[in-house]
């Protein structure tokens, strides 16, 4: 307590030692001068803290848009990966596509081109009957012949006055025109051995006339046995 009594009275004679030397006015300029620095830089603290603050905001608002757009680019980044998967299986897919209507487009000309063989072969075999029905007056005159067109443009021939014991006894056999357009014998009454050899050779000659009367000739060998 005592130091500190000492050091007041210090400071009071060094105050008016101060006051003496300098004047009041000076003093109180003095203060007023420090208490306006103060003043200005109270404010301008303010000012610089309300700076700080505005700029700490400003900095959590940027971080905040490019965490925002990070999140953007990863979505468009993924975006664009799914974007060419789909690119991808389009192209697949129109391949794909390309490849089914080649192949129809193969199978349309195939088809064509067997159906013209088959046109081809029918009309073929139609005019080959119509040969055969246009002989049947020559047949039946000359061979006592009868020739009738049956189911599936098949052609029956009927021998009579065969068997001599019972001329109106039929002797037939059936004729019809296979795939190949050659002659087929469907059906043979009575049975001849020989029928394979006579269709054999008419596909070979061509000579319909000679293959009629070869099996009229061994239908009548069959009937003297």
């Amino acid at each position: 307590e005592d130091e500190i009594a000492l050091f007041e009275r210090d400071m009071k004679e060094f105050w008016t030692e101060f006051k003496s030397v300098y004047g009041a006015e000076q003093v109180n300029q003095t203060l007023a001068l420090r208490d306006s620095c103060k003043e200005a830089i109270g404010a301008l603290s303010e000012k610089w803290s309300k700076k700080l603050k505005e700029g700490d905001l400003m900095i959590d608002k940027i971080q905040e848009y490019k965490n925002e757009i990070l999140q953007q680019s990863k979505r468009i980044s993924e975006k664009e990966e799914q974007l060419a998967e789909i690119k991808s299986k389009l192209s697949q897919e129109e391949k794909e596509q390309k490849k089914l209507t080649d192949s129809i487009q193969e199978l349309k000309e195939e088809l064509a081109k067997k159906m013209e063989i088959v046109s081809s072969k029918d009309k073929a075999a139609k005019e080959k009957v119509e040969r055969l029905c246009k002989s049947k007056v020559l047949f039946e005159e000359r061979l006592g012949l009868e020739i009738r067109r049956i189911h599936n443009e098949q052609l029956q021939f009927i021998f009579r006055h065969i068997d001599r014991k019972d001329p109106d006894k039929p002797y037939m056999f059936t004729l019809s025109i296979n795939e190949q357009g050659d002659y087929e014998v469907s059906s043979c009454t009575p049975p001849l051995d020989c029928i394979a050899e006579f269709q054999l050779k008419v596909r070979e000659t061509n000579n319909f006339s000679a293959f009629v009367a070869n099996i009229r000739k061994a239908f009548t060998a069959l009937s003297y046995k």
